[in-house]
């Protein structure tokens, strides 16, 4: 089986977000799984300048963009046994940072032509290209419309992944129309059209074979107006083809036996975690206690992170007997809201308004629990790494904390953190208000919490298998 995953950015080599830390652990598990699997990836000046000295040439080739002649390298380098491919072109991609850019149609244009274009002068051709996010929402689009008519493209079949549906790629149909070449047909509303533009994403969900988004439960709040973003009906009418698998993080990235980060390392010792809690206390400028239980949100600091839901109970959560350290960068309003409780309740909250991954690390393995009240979220990766470095998460049941973090019954012992179900601010202080209750007061509930969390397993092998099983069962078709 051969797969060839066309993304916009990847750990190591460049990273906004959580889509690169997907991009960047799970060819490696279906690599150890037997799937031969590449990746491929816009060159930005931004890369390191290590990586850019370790690439290799294949080849060069003009592509035609509309009305544009333009250059495009392909260079390559092996990392961690993944063959990955570079697309180069100093015009769209030779500048700083990877989005907001007033040519974004033209550039991930570019980029999804160029992957398809790109193919035959590599000695490699996929059974599936693996498309993620809007960036490469063309590609399935082109792939149907214009490159299946070449005998070289039969067979290939495209699989979408959705990791945040909100962003949609939606641009100025004559534009779009401009760049790809593309008749009246491919922008009504039953094709690309959206807002009154044409749609990236919608026009990936629309022509690729398989859809699959990065939890069950996202996949099946997606196909709801409240969800959906304007396309739950076409979700809904292409059910049968969206798969909804859970993000898993890599083990050896996320391991607190091994994190050089850490001042102590541990892997289900309560004893050295607590250790790691005071130097962090320390740290930060935080009462030193090990009574006081420490809260952390590692976050964006934008809406959909349930910050609003905090700033209306602020009050109520710093009259708790608790600390919070809070680690992000984001929207004015809320790193405002942070550094105002920082300064009037210092003993009771740090706040970090940066980016700092040592302090994230540290500030994993010194927590006791770890607040994620979503408003929505895909599938989120912080309660994995907090579960990884056991710390019990708070979390709002949506998308992928809902699949993740089982709430804790007293009654029966299960459970792996605390929930609540509706979007309220009260119901979330009552529930950091039942975490800090066992916490403080029920230590032998608190270690049967800890004992469950052992037993858990947010690997890629389990995933990627699910991966693998949905290329198999649907190549044949």
């Amino acid at each position: 089986m051969k797969v060839l995953f066309a993304a916009s950015e990847a750990v190591p080599f460049i990273k906004t977000g959580g889509l690169a830390d997907v991009i960047g652990s799970l060819p490696k598990e279906l690599l150890k799984q037997g799937i031969d699997v590449r990746v491929v990836l816009p060159k930005y000046a931004d890369m390191p300048q290590t990586w850019k000295e370790q690439l290799t040439g294949i080849t060069n080739f003009t592509l035609r963009l509309g009305w544009r002649e333009q250059y495009c390298g392909i260079q390559t380098l092996q990392y961690e046994g993944v063959t990955y491919y570079f697309l180069d072109n100093e015009y769209y991609f030779g500048r700083p940072g990877l989005y907001g850019y007033g040519d974004e149609p033209e550039r991930f244009g570019f980029f999804s032509k160029a992957v398809l274009e790109a193919l035959p002068h590599l000695d490699f051709k996929p059974d599936w290209i693996h498309c993620h996010d809007w960036q490469t929402g063309m590609i399935p689009v082109l792939l149907k419309a214009q490159f299946q008519r070449g005998e070289w493209f039969h067979g290939i079949k495209t699989m979408l992944t959705i990791h945040n549906l909100k962003y949609q790629g939606v641009f100025p149909i004559d534009q779009m129309k401009e760049l790809f070449l593309l008749d009246d047909g491919y922008f009504t509303g039953t094709a690309l059209e959206l807002h009154g533009g044409g749609s990236f994403l919608k026009g990936g969900l629309q022509f690729a074979d398989v859809l699959t988004t990065v939890s069950r439960t996202y996949a099946e709040e997606i196909q709801t107006p409240y969800y959906g973003e304007y396309l739950d009906s076409l979700l809904r009418y292409r059910s049968g083809d969206l798969y909804g698998i859970v993000n898993g993080i890599d083990n050896e990235q996320f391991d607190p036996m091994t994190d050089p980060h850490l001042v102590v390392n541990y892997r289900d010792s309560l004893t050295k975690k607590q250790q790691n809690k005071l130097k962090l206390q320390e740290e930060l400028g935080l009462p030193v206690s090990a009574e006081t239980p420490v809260i952390s949100m590692v976050t964006r600091l934008v809406q959909q992170k349930g910050l609003d839901l905090v700033r209306h109970v602020i009050s109520e959560l710093l009259s708790l007997d608790a600390q919070f350290v809070i680690l992000g960068t984001g929207e004015h309003q809320y790193e405002e809201l942070f550094r105002w409780a920082a300064r009037e309740y210092p003993a009771k909250l740090s706040a970090q308004i940066r980016f700092d991954d040592g302090l994230s690390r540290r500030i994993y393995a010194g927590s006791d629990l770890f607040l994620m009240p979503s408003q929505f979220e895909p599938c989120g990766i912080g309660q994995l790494i907090a579960l990884r470095y056991r710390t019990l998460p708070i979390v709002r049941e949506t998308g992928g904390l809902r699949d993740t973090v089982q709430p804790y019954n007293e009654f029966t012992g299960e459970g792996t953190g605390f929930s609540f179900a509706n979007y309220n601010a009260h119901d979330m202080l009552h529930t950091v208000r039942r975490a800090v209750y066992f916490y403080r007061n029920d230590h032998e509930a608190w270690a049967h919490i800890h004992r469950n969390i052992k037993k858990l397993d947010f690997s890629w092998k389990r995933s990627a298998q699910q991966y693998i099983d949905l290329y198999e069962e649907r190549r044949a078709e």
